[in-house]
């Protein structure tokens, strides 16, 4: 019989979390549909949206679209805390809604606000094999610092963003 330690690392080793600015306008969505195709072929079924507006959305919802055709794909919404939907409106508050519809689980890490942004990424991190990100190299931010952990933490870690230095060579 398994124990709940090896249950937990199968688990994370086939597990994916997102983490990106929030100022993410669609700019990876392709790369990030043919991403998501590829790790789900290599044993990734598991990923976890952070909930945010901008990148966590965006990578939620191509999960949802790739989930709707691949059934053993699961979508795990991890909300920082409870009420965290008060704060969206408009297509951000539809599209949350609908990815939460859409979810296998929701995780909400605090019932309090304060400091439950970094609990959120320190979970995401802490549960994932591979966190993919959209992040501009910027220092601060939750992005800069779930990365930063990520690295610490040796989880593997992909950036879509585009890096304009390589376009030099």
């Amino acid at each position: 019989m398994n124990s709940i330690c090896d249950i937990l690392q199968t688990t994370r080793s086939c597990t994916v979390a997102f983490t990106g600015r929030r100022a993410y306008a669609g700019g990876a969505d392709e790369e990030l549909r043919l991403l998501v195709h590829d790790l789900c072929e290599r044993g990734f079924t598991r990923f976890l949206c952070g909930m945010s507006w901008g990148f966590d959305l965006a990578a939620g919802r191509i999960v949802a679209e790739y989930k709707a055709d691949h059934p053993y794909v699961e979508l795990i919404a991890v909300e920082p805390f409870e009420g965290f939907r008060q704060m969206f409106t408009g297509e951000d508050a539809a599209c949350y809604d609908t990815l939460l519809a859409q979810a296998d689980e929701t995780i909400v890490v605090s019932k309090e606000k304060q400091g439950a942004y970094m609990l959120r990424n320190d979970f995401l991190v802490d549960n994932a094999s591979i966190v993919v990100a959209w992040w501009d190299n910027l220092p601060t931010g939750g992005t800069a610092y779930t990365i930063r952990r990520a690295r610490k933490s040796r989880v593997e870690v992909i950036n879509l963003y585009p890096d304009p230095q390589l376009d030099l060579f």
